[in-house]
């Protein structure tokens, strides 16, 4: 499968927002807001497209892609470039997963600079998408908790 990036832009996000995952994964859901809108045009997400000019995903980094509560329990001390992503819920649970990560980490690191490892904030009940970033030689770090929901950082170290 062939993937390609472009700047979030409104429509993409405008789009993004109208996602709808079914539990447990309606966590994710994000809420259709200003604000939400506002943080995906603050210029840390783009969004990812596939061969067929589809919006299939998209990705962050930075804080962005960092869950408050964590930074109480050091869980973004040390240099990683923190990563976060979703995909279009109907692609979910697919066997696309695997593509569309691969690609943002190989795009991810092209541009980045240095050596500094890649880092997940994931919720623990999330088993797929953990087991996905293992295969791909993260793993679990720091636990924490936020509005009762356990989270877990995994880190993939630098090559």
């Amino acid at each position: 499968m062939t993937f390609y990036i472009r700047k979030m832009n409104r429509v993409d996000a405008e789009d993004i927002l109208l996602w709808r995952y079914e539990a447990p994964y309606d966590f994710y859901n994000m809420e259709n807001s200003e604000e939400a809108l506002s943080e995906l045009l603050d210029g840390s997400y783009d969004a990812v497209y596939s061969g067929d000019d589809r919006l299939f995903g998209y990705y962050c980094k930075g804080n962005s892609a960092q869950v408050p509560a964590g930074h109480a329990k050091g869980a973004y001390l040390d240099a990683c470039l923190d990563v976060g992503l979703g995909m279009k819920p109907y692609l979910t649970g697919s066997g696309k997963g695997s593509s569309f990560f691969s690609f943002i980490l190989d795009s991810l690191a092209e541009e980045k600079e240095g050596e500094a490892a890649f880092r997940l904030t994931v919720a623990t009940f999330n088993k797929r998408a953990m087991a996905l970033y293992s295969k791909f030689g993260f793993e679990e770090e720091i636990s924490f908790e936020q509005n009762g929901v356990e989270f877990v950082t995994m880190v993939k170290p630098p090559l």
